[in-house]
């Protein structure tokens, strides 16, 4: 029973940190939309880009008419895209976006216009929301959903839906705004989609490391005592000469390739050993697997059928 309930409290915990970092992200995208961009006649593409640009003509409100556009593609993407998993963090973050965005418009008054400055902090804040709104498992909605649904019924790439619509977006605002503000807009898309990389990938990169040795099994004890990481053995052939050689595959943190250096210089000076940076690492040691309630369970084999490598 009290492990029962150390589980639920732990799911509770997980699931109250990942809306708190939803909320973080919106916010981030709010003071970027309402701060840098918005005053400085700058769009940025999906929805938010039109509703920028009916805020310019007809003079609505920004969040107040990015939730009146998301609203029927988060009705429609709610069974089809994810159920109410999906939907809840997708709602939540609009809304609190929406209302963030309009709640800063009395107060907020644009802190440079400079066209580098604002074209860089807006493109780096709306990335990094979006990046922490990805990263725990929501989306900003928008241009989003509708790329989703049409790579479910027409077979479409979404990154060529993704495209279009901004492509539209920045079309439109060509008209309204000038050519010089279409030039920055494309900069902020361009820093945003890096800070959505980077905050995506920070704290989930390692190194790998593949040893080339005439000594695997001194350098093998090496780092599972000495560095507590597993290794594995491959058997390679050397092209030039045709011998037989032992390679090490070891994937470790960032900080402890310097230790990993000194362990193969130790053991064996002669050692070939290549360092390349790895983007994510899932399993015993790192980051847990994720599964998905949407994900089918994967079928046990039989009892009397022996599990084969493929």
């Amino acid at each position: 029973m009290r492990m029962i309930r150390l589980l639920h409290l732990r799911r509770v915990l997980a699931v109250l940190y990942d809306y708190a970092t939803i909320t973080l992200g919106a916010l981030l995208i709010a003071v970027a939309v309402r701060i840098f961009l918005v005053p400085n006649d700058v769009v940025t593409g999906g929805l938010t880009g039109v509703a920028q640009l009916l805020s310019s003509i007809v003079g609505t409100p920004v969040g107040a008419v990015v939730l009146a556009l998301n609203v029927p593609l988060l009705l429609l993407g709610w069974q089809r895209l994810g159920g109410f998993g999906f939907g809840a963090r997708t709602a939540y973050a609009l809304l609190v976006m929406g209302l963030a965005i309009d709640g800063l418009a009395p107060y907020a008054r644009p802190v440079t216009t400079d066209p580098l400055l604002y074209s860089l902090y807006g493109g780096l804040l709306d990335g990094a929301g979006l990046g922490l709104i990805l990263r725990a498992r929501g989306t900003a909605g928008g241009t989003d959903i509708i790329a989703r649904l049409v790579e479910e019924h027409l077979g479409v790439q979404p990154g060529r839906t993704l495209l279009l619509c901004d492509l539209f977006v920045f079309s439109a605002a060509l008209l309204a705004y000038g050519p010089e503000k279409i030039l920055y807009a494309l900069l902020v898309a361009f820093i945003s989609t890096r800070a959505v990389d980077v905050v995506l990938s920070a704290g989930r990169g390692a190194r790998q490391a593949l040893i080339i040795t005439e000594r695997p099994e001194g350098i093998t004890t090496a780092l599972l005592h000495g560095l507590g990481r597993g290794v594995t053995l491959l058997e390679g052939v050397g092209g030039y000469t045709g011998a037989s050689r032992a390679v090490l595959l070891c994937v470790l943190s960032r900080s402890e390739v310097g230790a990993l250096k000194a362990a193969v210089s130790t053991v064996d000076p002669r050692a070939f050993l290549v360092i390349g940076e790895v983007g994510e690492v899932i399993g015993e040691g790192f980051r847990p697997p994720h599964r998905s309630k949407l994900a089918p369970p994967v079928p046990a084999p039989p009892p009397d059928e022996p599990v084969t490598a493929k």
